[in-house]
């Protein structure tokens, strides 16, 4: 359960919560959620995302259920102390795409006395840690893990499997190009997908000689 920090005017720092999770687990809605409860409060609130992130939006964070809030798209992890002084609360979403200089902009952030809320992938299409995301989450103060709902068990999902054939480790996309899927399915998938391609290349073999029957 996540339980917001109280502030405490003699304590001059800050802290770090992260969101975490698969995508379609709602990591960027509650992201929002968050924020925007801190704007009503009157709080003066920035938030960030990855120039990359063109999905939706580049003035905007955008949940996949069309939630969102204004950001400011930045090229790297460097550019957000400049654009954030004064700030009390930042928020940074798709963090798991931020350079690793991410992890120190966050704590000394927080070590000013900043709230940074952060938002992305703990695990990227093969099921690995994704980027700088580990680093976060071990000096957050607050981690908080949400799930999808597999597609093809309707158990809880972590994982993120890509249906395409791209072994790119960035690939922007959505239903059509990623499922979330549980422990169980994930693993199935990744299994078939080994199987099919080695059927594709036993397929192609016999043609590749045909046409070089040198080889």
């Amino acid at each position: 359960m996540f339980l917001e920090n109280t502030v405490n005017p003699k304590e001059q720092f800050g802290w770090i919560e992260v969101i975490c999770g698969s995508m379609f687990s709602g990591k960027t809605e509650e992201l929002i959620r968050r924020l925007k409860r801190a704007q009503f409060a009157k709080q003066k609130v920035e938030i960030f995302k990855p120039a990359i992130d063109v999905r939706y939006d580049e003035g905007m964070v955008m949940s996949h259920d069309a939630n969102q809030i204004r950001s400011t798209s930045v090229p790297a992890a460097a550019n957000i102390p400049i654009l954030a002084d004064g700030c009390e609360v930042v928020g940074i979403d798709e963090a798991q795409f931020f350079d690793d200089e991410i992890v120190r902009v966050c704590n000394d952030l927080a070590n000013k006395g900043v709230r940074v809320i952060v938002a992305g992938l703990d695990m990227d299409f093969k099921g690995n840690p994704f980027g700088p995301m580990p680093y976060l989450m071990a000096t957050a103060e607050y981690v908080t893990k949400v799930h999808a709902i597999c597609t093809r068990t309707g158990n809880l999902a972590q994982y993120s499997y890509r249906k395409s054939q791209n072994d790119a480790l960035v690939m922007l996309g959505e239903v059509d190009e990623y499922e979330p899927l549980s422990r169980g399915a994930f693993y199935k998938a990744m299994a078939q997908d080994k199987v099919n391609a080695v059927k594709v290349k036993t397929e192609k073999e016999p043609t590749d000689k045909l046409k070089n029957p040198h080889v």
